[in-house]
């Protein structure tokens, strides 16, 4: 009874690992459904208008109106449901030495050869060449020393468009995008997400990653080559639970 039940765990793990797989089996992975995505939802519930509507209704009759949509206006992403373009541009590269030593010696002696008599009367009993004199003598040293050092260089280019998701109180914009091109057997995807400030936005409608607050930056993939090499469950399940 127990070996038919953990032949049936086991069974129900290979077939859950397989899942991941079973998609992009001989066949491209395929894309991630943009049907009901955070983007997309944005832009189908822009939000309550900025300005009451027979303003925006002049506005719109006007050559010279500020809005979005006219020849002077502002194109930057300002409401919910709006697109602006991501620019990526990571070089980043540091380095790290550190060492240190340490060491330390010491010495101590404890002698009773006048304790109330008590070496005279024990040392005829003693072994030959053993005393009381000296009763104790400790010498101790230690040592330690350590060397590490860390190096790292990224370097990573990319443009991606995001759609505002949310405007939040005190004016700041929720940022969410995706981009997924797929070459032959192999996905690449790229996500980023975050939180920017309207002034932050260029005239040109751009946003550089290192004013995006909290930024959540992605760049991976999925498909037959990823598969190989990355580890099996089996083997990522023994390296955590191994001593050794």
């Amino acid at each position: 009874m127990q070996t038919s039940k953990a032949l049936a765990l086991l069974g129900l793990f290979a077939f859950l690992s397989a899942c991941g797989r079973m998609d992009h089996f001989g066949k491209p992975p395929s894309f991630t459904e943009t049907e009901g995505s955070a983007e997309q939802r944005a832009m189908y519930d822009p939000g309550l208008p900025l300005v009451s509507s027979p303003r925006r209704a002049s506005q719109q009759a006007s050559l010279w109106s500020g809005g979005q949509q006219s020849l002077l206006g502002d194109r930057r992403a300002i409401k919910r449901g709006d697109i602006l373009t991501v620019v990526i541009e990571i070089d980043d590269e540091a380095e790290i030495s550190n060492s240190t030593s340490r060491s330390r010696s010491g010495s101590e002696e404890l002698g009773i050869s006048q304790l109330f008599g008590l070496p005279q009367r024990v040392n005829p009993r003693l072994p030959e060449g053993a005393s009381l004199e000296n009763a104790v003598d400790i010498n101790s040293s230690a040592e330690s020393g350590g060397d590490g050092s860390v190096r790292r260089a990224e370097e990573l280019t990319l443009r991606v468009a995001a759609a505002v998701t949310q405007v939040l109180p005190n004016g700041v914009l929720r940022i969410q995008g995706s981009q997924e091109v797929r070459v032959n057997f192999e996905l690449r995807e790229l996500l980023v997400q975050g939180f920017v400030r309207p002034e932050d936005i260029s005239r040109q409608n751009e946003i550089t990653y290192d004013k995006i607050a909290s930024a959540r930056i992605s760049y991976g993939g999925r498909g037959q080559i990823t598969d190989v090499q990355q580890p099996r469950y089996g083997q990522q399940a023994l390296d955590m639970i191994l001593p050794f």
